[in-house]
């Protein structure tokens, strides 16, 4: 029971629930059970992808392919209705819950725009909307029931629907995208809610020392005494803080591997 209860308050607090972290007060023993919102690897995402897409004629499969492709919460999707969809987007302003009739969102940051590309766009258009105005059915709430029989279909391994929206997460940190955009993305209260909840997804843990780059990229390293100083404009998008050394790397352009 204390495993749970410390389990639920690191969750609040990387959520951005509670303002500080009062898990590691709980004393607990034995193991922590393992994580069920596991992120798919870069080949499975591609691969179930690119399975709902060849699929999209049930509905179930364009919600996953839009789970992917947003990172959106499984109650904000559900909550799409037509005049939710504006040309190659998504305004998510409601929530749909299995527990409650309030549809309001939970804290200010998840109202949010989100970018979504045309193809997408367009098959999310061609689905039929349902009586009660909403475009996706609810299924009576078993969207992770649902998944699991398709990885396992798909020979992929298990997550849970929420999965996807951590998955979607880890690939916009394999393509170093910048924190602040994802933690918008996302709809998180705050970028240290985003660094708390995927810090194990995140480049700067994974290879901190390491600049990948072709040979025709110059990389710069410039030593930082001031961690607030701001990028010169010429050295461009990518970057992150090497906080051992307090290096900021620095990329002239786009031409990472």
């Amino acid at each position: 029971m204390l495993l749970k209860i410390k389990t639920s308050l690191r969750d609040a607090y990387a959520r951005g629930y509670i303002a500080n972290d009062f898990a590691r007060l709980v004393k607990t023993r034995g193991e922590n059970p393992p994580k069920r919102n596991k992120a798919l690897s870069i080949t499975d995402f591609k691969k179930l992808r690119n399975y709902v897409l060849q699929h999209s004629e049930d509905e179930f499969n364009v919600l996953v392919l839009l789970a992917l492709e947003t990172g959106m919460r499984r109650g904000e999707l559900l909550a799409i209705r037509p005049e939710s969809l504006y040309e190659y987007g998504i305004e998510v302003r409601h929530s749909i819950s299995p527990t409650s009739d309030d549809t309001s969102l939970k804290t200010h940051n998840a109202k949010r725009d989100v970018s979504i590309n045309k193809e997408v766009y367009e098959l999310i258009r061609k689905i039929p909307v349902k009586e009660n105005g909403y475009i996706f059915s609810f299924g009576g709430f078993k969207q992770s029931e649902l998944l699991g029989e398709l990885l396992q279909g798909l020979n992929i391994k298990k997550t849970t629907f929420h999965g996807l929206r951590d998955t979607h997460a880890s690939f916009l940190f394999a393509q170093d995208i910048d924190i602040a955009y994802v933690s918008k993305r996302l709809g998180h209260i705050n970028i240290q809610t985003t660094q708390n909840y995927y810090l194990e997804l995140m480049p700067e843990k994974k290879a901190p020392a390491r600049c990948r780059c072709f040979k025709s990229v110059k990389c710069f390293v410039i030593l930082v005494t001031d961690l607030n100083q701001l990028a010169p404009k010429n050295l461009c998008k990518r970057w992150y803080i090497n906080k051992p050394i307090n290096v900021l790397r620095t990329v002239e352009n786009d031409g990472l591997s």
